[in-house]
């Protein structure tokens, strides 16, 4: 009995019991008593020692009134307990604390949606009060999975379970605010947390509808900041602003924790087939993170493609198109070691969609699987064009240094079939494979050297890039060659003065094109005495090719014209005037028995571009002499003029009259119209000849040298009778015999022509030419050594014959007689 009086009397509780029985009317409706919570209040300041018995008999009491559905008594202490915290920030506020979170946990996992939401905006007040000193017990495992299931609602009611949703969003939003400042509580990037966070957030911002709101590029990051009230309804705005906020406070080594479950997310739900939400997701993370973090996304998504190799095509598109959208926002910022790696990933799985494109081609037998073959071939060619896009877009937006580096990096990945090949089977994907990843390979190099202005040449095109390029030039192949022009324009052309051209025609003022350019610098004069002859050179064997195009021939002409341009003084002026004769002479003698098209084609090039360099130089003599021919050639010749044989149905004569003089381009006139100080028109009397190098070998393409060669194999094998050799005695014969002087005089033109070569050709091409010969010298004189040699004797002994047996019978070495010249 007296337990029980106790119990009963009033006065006789404690003070705390007392005063937060006090804050709860008679009717829940009424609301707090603020008066009773101001006592409570100032109670708990004055005693703190007592905040963890005050939260303790709260908990209690909320406790009960949840299981007893009195759900206004549960919203007055939920109040309660908020203005407690905001009021009190001593060292005992931690055990009360920790019945507030027990409490709203209770709240949590209530099936009420009402009381969800009260637990919610408590934990997100409790969230925004900063704590003196840190927690080492607290957890918030509870808290991040029950605000994550809360996320993924599915209330029957669309109201209810937007509600739901967007109490789940904020409450880890808060959970964010609280845990990630807090070093204590790193845990919360945790691999296991953010499994749950970012699908959480990821699931609430594809919705479909709303779609179109998501993930705008130019959206800035929100930081930790408040969503806005008038959209703090909406689970896709609320959900994209916590995710910027959640990605705007990852540290370096949070994000690749960070990026994973977004990737995962993008799997399970078969996201990246159409991949609109996927590209979306990673403009909000690029955006959202800090620059100096880009590569790590990156790196994750090039390690995902890595994974989905062999995957359907669509989804290695998706994949891809988004690392283009992750690379060009990384661009500009730093993207670190990761740039080659992009390069290197992509032109791997380059070559994977080749191989899977044309790998299936011999087992295809029946008509459904052509059928379905060509289907996968479509299928690949959205995968190639992707990853094209992507290493073009990279490369054209990285640095000048970087970029440089880029092109050598691709350059040494295209493959040339029949050679040794670090990074493919060349053989074994064949000469259209081959073909394909060297075409792809060029448009993407056109793309990367877009825009690419070097101050000088060296720096532009080193050896190691120019070399593998020029052998490419000389394929056989009208697309290659085209690519590795334009390749060469987006580099030479420094002044962006190709638009003006406006393709291969006979310019009639070429001053008022008003082109850009400077003079040429020490650099690039060195430049063009080192490699000029190669550039000329693959002018020359480019024109003379028989698929050539009405697209080769205007690539050639803006060749010429953009070397006229940007890289000529004196001595490249008289070196592109011997260029265009050898063109026409080429032409007119046609040693190689060329389509008439093909040799009118080259005409009509070095009319079109004489017509440019006389302009360009501004010689009116050479202008006359040039305006000459062009007139004549339109009145009896328009065949040999670009505006008329590039037409679809010029037409061709059966042959070209040589002894028309007036129709070409004469050495001797031209010597005449530039004879002066400033040329050195001496040199136009040689003769152009293009060096001979091993690039037509790797090309697979009969050289010169191999040419020459072939003959020398060929005629000591097939040599005919000697009857046969006997010289037919006839009249003319023996008048050619008498008649000598016509020889002699001949013999004294070569000789002299020689003489004239040695003393005023370029060093380049007086050893280009005797690199030729000197080469034919040693190809042969290998051959006869390999058919000739014989083992050498033994210095340990002779070989002597007895019964039939070899026998060795040793000779001591300073016994053995050498000749007189072998002893030193």
């Amino acid at each position: 009995m007296p337990a029980g009086v106790c119990g009963c009397c009033g006065p006789l509780r404690p003070r705390y019991k007392r005063l937060v029985d006090n804050i709860f009317p008679e009717d829940p409706k009424d609301g707090l008593s603020k008066s009773d919570m101001e006592k409570l209040t100032f109670y708990a300041v004055s005693a703190p020692e007592k905040l963890d018995r005050i939260g303790a008999y709260l908990a209690e009491r909320l406790s009960r009134d949840v299981v007893r559905h009195r759900y206004g008594n549960v919203v007055i202490a939920m109040e309660a307990l908020d203005q407690l915290l905001m009021a009190c920030h001593s060292q005992s506020i931690k055990p009360f604390v920790e019945s507030f979170l027990h409490m709203v946990a209770k709240l949590l996992e209530s099936r009420e949606p009402d009381l969800q939401v009260l637990g919610t905006n408590s934990f997100v007040k409790f969230a925004n009060i900063e704590e003196d000193t840190p927690s080492y017990h607290r957890r918030y495992d509870f808290f991040v999975s029950q605000f994550s299931a809360m996320c993924h609602s599915m209330h029957e009611e669309p109201e209810t379970r937007s509600r739901i949703r967007v109490a789940g969003i904020r409450g880890l939003q808060g959970v964010v605010r609280k845990t990630v400042n807090d070093e204590l509580q790193a845990i919360i990037w945790e691999p296991q947390h953010m499994d749950k966070l970012i699908p959480s957030m990821l699931f609430n911002m594809q919705d479909a509808q709303d779609l179109d709101r998501v993930g705008h590029p130019a959206s800035p990051s929100v930081g930790g900041q408040e969503p806005d009230p008038d959209h703090q309804e909406d689970p896709v705005v609320l959900a994209e602003s916590c995710f910027r906020e959640l990605l705007g406070r990852a540290a370096y080594g949070n994000m690749n924790n960070a990026v994973r479950p977004v990737l995962v997310h993008l799997d399970n739900h078969h996201l990246w087939d159409p991949n609109e939400f996927a590209v979306s997701c990673f403009r909000i993370i690029m955006y959202s993170i800090q620059a100096q973090h880009s590569h790590h996304v990156i790196q994750q998504v090039l390690n995902h493609l890595d994974t989905h190799g062999r995957n359907t095509p669509r989804v290695r598109a998706g994949i891809v198109q988004v690392l283009l959208e992750t690379v060009a926002i990384a661009a500009k910022g730093s993207v670190g070691p990761t740039v080659l790696e992009v390069f290197n990933t992509l032109l791997k799985h380059l070559r994977i969609s080749v191989d899977l494109e044309l790998g299936e081609g011999p087992r295809r037998a029946s008509a459904a699987s052509a059928s379905s073959g060509r289907f996968k071939e479509s299928e690949e060619r959205i995968v190639q064009n992707a990853i094209i896009q992507t290493i073009g877009f990279f490369g054209g937006n990285l640095p000048d240094y970087q970029r440089a580096e880029v092109m050598m990096f691709i350059m040494g990945k295209i493959p040339v079939y029949g050679t040794p090949c670090h990074s493919m089977d060349t053989v074994r994907i064949g000469h259209q494979g081959t073909k394909r990843i060297q075409t792809m390979l060029l448009s993407s190099l056109i793309m990367v050297t877009s825009g690419f202005k070097s101050k000088t040449m060296v720096a532009a095109l080193p050896p190691p890039f120019l070399e593998p390029l020029f052998s490419i030039s000389l394929m056989e192949d009208s697309e290659l060659r085209q690519l590795v022009l334009e390749i060469l324009h987006n580099i030479i052309d420094r002044h962006d003065n190709r638009a003006k051209l406006r393709g291969i025609r006979i310019i009639p003022n070429v001053a008022a094109l008003k082109f850009k350019r400077e003079k040429i610098s020490k650099q690039d004069v060195a430049f063009m005495k080192k490699h000029g002859q190669q550039l000329y050179r693959h002018i020359y064997l480019g024109s003379k090719e028989e698929d050539n195009v009405h697209k080769n021939y205007e690539l050639l002409f803006t060749t010429l014209a953009v070397l006229t341009i940007e890289l000529t003084n004196e001595e490249v002026v008289i070196d592109l005037i011997r260029l265009a004769i050898a063109l026409q002479d080429m032409a007119l003698a046609n040693e190689e028995s060329m389509p008439m098209v093909i040799r009118c084609g080259i005409m009509a090039l070095v009319a079109a571009y004489l017509n440019f360099l006389s302009q360009m130089i501004a010689n009116p003599s050479f202008c006359q002499h040039v305006n000459k021919v062009v007139e004549l050639r339109s009145l009896d010749a328009p065949h040999l003029l670009p505006e008329h044989i590039f037409k679809d149905k010029c037409p061709l004569p059966d042959s070209l009259d040589k002894e028309d003089r007036s129709l070409y381009f004469q050495t001797l006139d031209i010597a005449e119209c530039l004879a002066g100080p400033t040329y050195s028109v001496d040199r136009l009397s040689i003769s152009y000849v293009p060096q001979v190098t091993d690039e037509d070998r790797l090309t697979r393409r009969k050289s010169v040298v191999d040419t020459i060669s072939l003959q020398v194999d060929i005629l000591p094998n097939n040599l005919p009778d000697q009857s046969q050799l006997a010289e037919e005695i006839t009249f003319e014969t023996l008048k050619k015999a008498i008649d000598t002087t016509g020889l002699e005089e001949q013999e004294r033109e070569k000789r002299r022509q020689v003489i004239e070569k040695f003393q005023k050709a370029p060093f380049e091409e007086i050893a280009a030419h005797c690199e030729s010969k000197a080469n034919m010298l040693h190809d042969r004189l290998a051959q006869i050594f390999e058919l000739t040699i014989r083992p050498p004797p033994s210095p340990s002994g002779v070989v002597s014959v007895s019964a039939g047996h070899p026998q060795h019978q040793s000779v001591p070495v300073y016994e053995m007689k050498f000749p007189d010249l072998c002893v030193y």
